[in-house]
């Protein structure tokens, strides 16, 4: 029986999201990944849901099976509700959980708001704690299962100009250290990848030149690079690693920002 895979925060063919699909479906994997059209259309990108639809097709051209779902992940209801579509989409229930989604909308300490701050929560933080309870509630007892969270550079140097992401995102890299001892009594592993700085399309010319020097060989971290780790902590090689955040950065130089003036 070929293994389904969940990816949360699948929104346009550039993005981590989609080089993580592409790699598990290569790898064999049955894919399900979810999309929020409203918060695309807020981004440079905007919402494009012909990008869904041609993503499917490429992923099904690996001969597994693909499928999409459009999903609110400020909705506390939304993760059971992901996990009841994904199983009846594959007729099986997935036994890898990417949680790559995120809210990112740059603030810091003199501009952050209260709402803010509970919007970055609700996806990046509860959304991530619910998504994994409802995955271990759905995986059969006896089965294995994998998740992979999507970590940010917190812990490498300061990100001041990020603060609600920071804040909220540092929460996928702390629920690894928390309870993935818990989920293996279970024969779920637990694990993260940190892709550090990644061109997936957001960055300018003259942001790209600042980056390149503070990367040893002078290239900026692709999404191919931190899905390769995504796909290897995903798969039966590393059936006896968990608990653990790769830093999948190349190397990076990550130096301390004062950020911005207050």
């Amino acid at each position: 029986m070929t293994n389904v895979a969940l990816v949360t925060g699948v929104g346009r063919r550039a993005g981590l999201g989609a080089a993580i699909c592409r790699k598990l479906a290569a790898d064999g994997f049955h894919v399900v990944f979810t999309w929020w059209g409203s918060y695309d259309s807020e981004m440079p990108w905007g919402k494009d849901e012909q990008t869904v639809n041609e993503l499917i097709r490429e992923l099904e051209q690996n001969g597994v099976k693909a499928a999409a779902i459009e999903a609110d992940l400020e909705r506390p209801q939304a993760a059971v509700e992901i996990m009841k579509e994904a199983e009846a989409a594959m007729e099986q229930a997935p036994s890898v959980l990417v949680n790559n989604a995120a809210v990112s909308i740059n603030d810091h300490l003199g501009n952050v708001t209260a709402e803010a701050l509970d919007r970055h929560y609700a996806v990046n933080t509860r959304a991530v704690v619910l998504l994994i309870q409802a995955f271990a509630a759905m995986l059969p007892r006896g089965e294995k299962g994998s998740i992979v969270n999507i970590a940010t550079g917190w812990s490498k140097g300061q990100m001041p100009d990020e603060l609600s992401y920071v804040v909220t995102k540092s929460a996928a890299e702390t629920l690894v250290y928390s309870i993935s001892s818990q989920l293996m009594k279970r024969g779920i592993r637990l694990n993260g990848v940190n892709p550090g700085p990644t061109d997936t399309g957001w960055m300018t010319e003259e942001i790209k030149e600042e980056l390149k020097e503070l990367f040893p060989d002078k290239r900026i971290g692709e999404p191919e690079d931190a899905a390769r780790a995504v796909a290897w902590l995903a798969g039966e090689e590393a059936r006896w690693i968990t608990g653990q955040v790769l830093h999948s950065e190349g190397g990076f130089l990550n130096r301390d920002s004062p950020g911005t003036e207050l």
